[in-house]
């Protein structure tokens, strides 16, 4: 018994113990072995009976079974753990290298690098972080400037009687801030509805979705401080979705406190259809005037990509009318989509339900999308710019002379 003894010692010393402490397991096996030398000192004094004798041969069974339970769990760990320790190598060579990598990523944000598919789409995503973090830095040096200034500025209002002045604009402007707010909750029983579609989160990026957000906050804003406000809307609204997280990043606390209405219910279940318009550039019918008595729906989109025809076919299949912006009869179109952003168009509706006046709203367009706004119908004026082109670069001359000479003796003839 006492040659057994040592011989299960001998391999608990040589090799167990040494592969626990390997797997950092030892801690656990330790006091097991113990009671096992315990066990077999106390047998040789108490003379065992045979069926009490131990198996060794299912002991081993046992823990080898064990330890590759724990193995495979450790050596699982190690490789992910590897796996993340090499991209992270990876991230820094390319960072090294000059590439767009940004400076501190998170191990999530290392996790959905590593879960992308090819490697242009992890170029992509970690040129996103990068543009991400330059943004977020360049935000906090403006903000330390404007607070540099506004530090300079209340250090010179000190010397002078610029204080007072001060203290006036603040009451002035916590003041408008209250009139804007009675002006929103009246909007939201009296005010005419204006919806927002937020069910495009799927054909967005993640990227284009905070682009949206932005522009919706802007949307927002405008329509809190106008004279008479829209009753807005955010209609097919998920919790927990993308929308959802940008808006609680930006707004915070103040997520619960807007005056406007969120659901997750369609617009076609909460007004009558009859009342719905769709506002989409690709409609083929052209908005004529503004309707106080309609219900305007826009798309919350952001595609770079220029996904032509997705709200019309949206609208199409619920069965809604739809219109696009006059903007050929009004401006002269120069070069790019007719697609606006959310909150460019907030302004123009603002402006027509305030005005009626489409030259009024639609100075709001971005002017390097046009020359200028038209005196004449714009049929007239693509004659009179291919007549320009023609003379200009040479094609045709003596046909375009022909057909002038021909006109202006109509012309005359008619006189």
């Amino acid at each position: 018994m006492q040659s057994a003894s040592m011989l299960l010692k001998k391999v608990l010393r040589s090799s167990v113990l040494p592969f626990a402490a390997q797997h950092g397991v030892k801690k656990d096996l330790f006091p097991l072995s113990r009671t096992l030398s315990l066990s077999l000192c106390l047998k040789q004094d108490n003379s065992p009976s045979p069926s009490e004798k131990l198996d060794l041969d299912a002991w081993k069974k046992v823990m080898k079974s064990g330890l590759q339970e724990v193995g495979k769990e450790t050596v699982s760990e190690h490789q992910e753990l590897s796996s993340l320790a090499a991209a992270r190598e990876l991230l820094d060579m390319w960072r090294l290298a000059g590439r767009s990598v940004p400076e501190n990523i998170s191990e999530e944000q290392l996790q959905t690098f590593m879960e992308r598919p090819s490697k242009s789409a992890k170029k992509k995503y970690l040129k996103y972080l990068h543009l991400k973090e330059l943004k977020k830095k360049s935000d906090k040096r403006k903000m330390e400037e404007k607070r540099e200034r506004r530090l300079q500025a209340q250090e010179q209002a000190s010397k002078t009687d610029e204080g007072k002045r001060n203290s006036f604009i603040c009451l002035w402007a916590n003041g408008m801030d209250k009139v804007h707010s009675w002006r929103a909750a009246q909007s939201m029983i009296f005010g005419q509805p204006l919806v927002f579609d937020m069910s495009y989160e799927k054909d967005m990026s993640a990227r284009e979705v905070a682009n949206t957000v932005r522009q919706l906050m802007f949307s927002e804003g405008c329509n809190r401080r106008s004279v008479d406000p829209f009753h807005i809307h955010f209609c097919n609204f998920k919790d927990n979705s993308l929308y959802h997280k940008e808006f609680i990043k930006y707004y915070r606390e103040a997520w619960g406190k807007l005056l406007i209405t969120v659901t997750d219910q369609c617009y076609t279940d909460i007004f009558p259809k009859d009342k719905l318009v769709y506002l989409t550039a690709d409609s083929p019918k052209v908005m004529k005037t503004f309707d106080h008595d309609k219900i305007y729906i826009v798309g919350s989109m952001v595609d770079k990509s220029i996904k032509t025809g997705v709200s019309l076919a949206r609208a199409k299949r619920l069965g809604l009318e739809t219109a696009a912006l006059p903007l050929e009869k009004y401006l002269l179109w120069n070069t790019g989509a007719k697609n606006l952003t959310l909150d460019q168009m907030m302004q123009i509706l603002l402006t027509l339900k305030d005005t009626g006046d489409w030259k009024k709203a639609l100075e709001f367009v971005p002017k390097r999308k046009y020359c200028g706004f038209v005196n004449k119908p714009v049929h007239e004026l693509k004659k009179s710019l291919n007549l320009i082109n023609a003379l200009k670069f040479g094609k045709g001359q003596e046909e375009v002379q022909k057909q002038f000479a021909k006109n202006y003796s109509k012309k005359l003839t008619r006189k």
